[in-house]
């Protein structure tokens, strides 16, 4: 079973990665909050974990090896989590991660069914059966120290990451309070400190 895979990132499209490696170039297909961290990394030598699978039919004969990547073993370990929910599998939890890791799982802790059904291919009771499957298995996904982040997946600054707290304590979920600080900074949002920033999310959301 190939479980890591390294090369040079020649190419990347809407589903997958080709990593040149040596003479051989080889397809990984990668979930979307992955891709997005690798485009700046095109015609850099990057590490991708692997989970291997076998797309086809059986019965006609016609079976290929598959391998997907991620760029943290953590996140390869949540992946099969998703998928051993039933009726998820291998296609459906590709599609459907469009978010990061730590957001996806915060809000299957906090039972947000709704948060959940934003995801591609998700419908109410699919969520709510990954809810009933995974929820006690979240912890340590929805709180990954930054060490096991890629890039870009975790608020950028000290001020930032104490805001969350800060709105999380307030009564907001994490998803919530990461979002209101995200869409605050996207919005021009300029403050250094806890305080003045909270007070910018707020006037925002007045406006």
């Amino acid at each position: 079973m190939i479980t890591k895979i390294t090369g040079r990132l020649t190419e990347l499209s809407e589903t997958a990665a080709y990593l040149q490696c040596g003479y051989v170039e080889h397809e990984v297909f990668v979930p979307d909050f992955v891709r997005r961290q690798l485009g700046p990394k095109r015609g850099e030598e990057v590490t991708l974990r692997t989970i291997e699978f076998i797309e086809g039919n059986p019965q006609k004969g016609r079976l290929t090896p598959r391998l997907i990547g991620f760029l943290t073993p953590v996140e390869r370990e949540f992946f099969e989590l998703v998928c051993s929910v039933d009726g998820v599998g291998v296609k459906k939890a590709l599609r459907a991660m469009v978010r990061p890791v730590r957001d996806v799982a915060a809000a299957i802790e906090e039972s947000d069914v709704q948060e959940i059904t934003t995801l591609p291919g998700i419908g109410a009771a699919m969520a709510e059966r990954i809810v009933a499957k995974l929820r006690r298995k979240m912890t340590r996904f929805a709180l990954m120290p930054e060490r096991d982040l890629p890039d870009g997946e975790s608020p950028k600054t000290d001020v930032e990451r104490e805001t969350v707290e800060a709105l999380v304590a307030l009564g907001h979920s994490q998803v919530e309070a990461r979002k209101k600080v995200e869409a605050a900074r996207d919005a021009g949002a300029k403050g250094k400190t806890v305080e003045t920033l909270l007070t910018e999310i707020y006037r925002l959301g007045r406006t």
